[in-house]
């Protein structure tokens, strides 16, 4: 059986704890905001479903003394998570480090460094799960929805989506709370007069995405605005967005709970020594061979789709 090395049980609290603020500090990222986080002891494991359509069904009837209540109850299913392990290092040579005057710094760098490539795994990793067409059901024709006008024109985007809003709370019982817009999206929502003109009277002309949640009378608007680079090393820099031109509508639990459902959620495998409760854990050590201290970070997690008619993808809504 595997024995435990050193590196897996000395994990470094103080990189990790770097790690942990420079994960808080990532405005572009939307994959921790989205949906709940599930931290869990188990790489892998069984969480539990409730059938909706026993919750929305009353068999309540009169009762006559002496007699009975009226009986009921409601269906559980299962499910299974598997929260893989994604890593990434940054070798910190000697001679570099004898050059720097603050050593600390290099291993801040390190650790900000292997934390963003993390970062931006789970991010695309989140983008290919969830942001993407012929998913999600809550609309009213069952599928993604384009928009007659598009929402860079002339259009009517506080309607479009008040609309499907109606659709999936008609569904399902749950009023979508979290609208999720590329930034390419949001910059044109921003000049459409759709809501230009409802904000004028009591604002600036000037929209936020916290006016455009009170005009839609949800709970939060993010926007997705991480970039990648899309060339292999060494090839020309090509940066693009891993979000672009499309927009996701949500209901996302305002906190996990096997009795609440959600759109997704995120299981983060605590159980691994050290690990945050994000699924992260930094470790250093010595890799004599190459004269160098390694950063190491690894980030486990799995992002499920729990009940797609939670969710309405609008697909292609700008030119």
């Amino acid at each position: 059986m595997p024995q435990p090395v050193p590196s897996d049980v000395h994990v470094n609290a103080p990189l990790t704890n770097i790690s942990i603020a420079y994960m808080q500090d990532q405005n572009d990222f939307v994959a921790d905001k989205m949906f709940p986080n599930v931290p869990v002891r188990k790489q892998s494991d069984l969480y539990y479903k409730y059938e909706r359509d026993n919750w929305f069904r009353s068999e309540a009837k009169l009762r006559a003394p002496g007699t009975e209540s009226a009986g009921s109850g409601f269906e559980i299913t299962t499910d299974s998570y598997s929260a893989l392990v994604q890593a990434l290092h940054k070798d910190v040579d000697d001679q570099l480090r004898a050059n720097q005057d603050a050593p600390l710094n290099m291993d801040r760098d390190a650790a900000e460094f292997v934390t963003r490539g993390l970062l931006l795994r789970k991010e695309k990793d989140w983008a290919a799960k969830y942001f993407i067409a012929s998913l999600w059901t809550g609309s009213d024709t069952g599928s993604d929805i384009t928009p007659a006008a598009l929402w860079d024109t002339t259009s009517t985007p506080i309607t479009d989506i008040r609309e499907q809003i109606a659709s999936v709370h008609k569904k399902t019982g749950m009023r979508p709370n979290k609208l999720l817009l590329a930034e390419d999206v949001w910059v044109k929502l921003q000049d459409n007069d759709d809501f230009l003109d409802r904000i004028a009277i009591t604002q600036r002309k000037i929209v936020t995405k916290e006016l455009l949640a009170a005009v839609l009378d949800i709970d939060e608007v993010l926007v997705a605005s991480a970039i990648e680079n899309t060339a292999k090393e060494g090839a020309t820099l090509s940066m693009n967005w891993i979000y672009s031109k499309n927009a996701l509508l949500v209901y996302a639990a305002p906190r996990p709970s096997i009795m609440q459902p959600s759109a997704g959620y995120t299981f983060s495998w605590t159980g691994h020594l050290g690990a945050s409760d994000r699924g992260l854990r930094t470790k250093r050590f010595r890799m004599e061979h190459l004269a160098s201290d390694r950063i190491e970070g690894e980030m486990a997690y799995d992002q499920k789709v729990v009940a797609e008619d939670l969710g309405v993808f609008f697909k292609d809504v700008i030119s």
